[in-house]
């Protein structure tokens, strides 16, 4: 009489891997803290630049405005020497202040952006997941600044081009970067501020176009601040585009500069605009 088969016994999972059990019931911790936050906020801005990738039309139209400013305004006021500019040539003066108005402007209407993502309901699904409202503005506000460090790219070469005596120190020029990123990292902010407060795309274009000018005009980017009215001087100083100017300027032209003070106010600045915009961004996906 044969023997019966022996059947063999299924190896528990256990064997295999103590514990191993576990992972189908208790999901892995997720990392919290800062750890994750430096993650989270180069993945928003490597989703911003992605869409920059797939059309680079707004970056060569954006482009024709400093050019007009530079050929036309730059080399006629050259020309008749109206404005004491400390013995440098009015298009070298101008240059500095054209690239920082390039940058705000990229920045200023970037709330647009936020406000159709609302529409088509991104920006919902993207505050359900774990990432920190902090970090999805802190995202956009330095994609917004490469966008902007690209177009101080073009404005630069385009100066070289008029003959604008610029330094090429590469620390120099990594300030320059630095510079217009905080800066930038600002104004797209204030607009992001902006969108959460009015919540539609025509009121946000209304007001982004009601300051812009005002902003540029009550700096230094086209004259000194000495020859400034009084009033005009108070806003200066409290103008976030002013401290940008100087430190590209300085950095740029080789003038006297206040860089300390210069990064002190745009990082604080940037600072401020982050909490502000974060604080407002669920009321924005309402």
């Amino acid at each position: 009489m044969s023997e019966a088969p022996v059947v063999q016994r299924p190896v528990s999972a256990e064997r295999i891997h103590p514990g191993g059990l576990d992972l189908l019931v208790v999901p892995p911790r997720a990392r919290t803290g800062w750890r994750v936050l430096p993650a989270r906020v180069g993945a928003m801005w490597a989703v911003e630049l992605q869409k920059l990738r797939h059309d680079r039309t707004e970056l060569y139209t954006r482009a024709v405005q400093p050019a007009l400013w530079l050929l036309i305004f730059g080399e006629t006021f050259t020309r008749i020497r109206a404005i004491p500019t400390g013995g440098i040539p009015y298009l070298d003066y101008l240059a500095p202040g054209i690239i920082a108005q390039s940058a705000m402007f990229i920045a200023i209407f970037y709330g647009i952006m936020i406000i159709w993502e609302r529409d088509a309901g991104i920006l919902t699904k993207l505050l359900v997941t774990p990432t920190p409202r902090s970090a999805l503005i802190t995202g956009k506000a330095f994609a917004a600044g490469v966008k902007a460090l690209i177009q101080a790219v073009v404005v630069v070469v385009i100066a070289a081009l008029l003959g604008v005596a610029m330094t090429w120190n590469p620390l120099r020029l990594l300030g320059v970067a630095v510079a217009v990123v905080l800066g930038s990292a600002f104004f797209s902010c204030l607009s992001m501020t902006i969108a959460g407060i009015v919540l539609t795309r025509d009121r946000l274009m209304g007001i982004g176009q009601a300051i812009t000018m005002p902003l540029f005009f009550g700096s230094n980017a086209l004259y000194p601040v000495a020859v400034m009215p009084g009033w005009l001087q108070a806003i200066s100083k409290v103008n976030p585009l002013s401290y940008q100017v100087d430190a590209l300027r300085g950095l740029l032209l080789g003038t006297h500069a206040h860089l300390a003070l210069d990064y002190g106010v745009l990082a604080l600045a940037a600072a401020l605009g982050i909490l502000s915009a974060s604080s407002l961004l669920g009321r924005l996906a309402r």
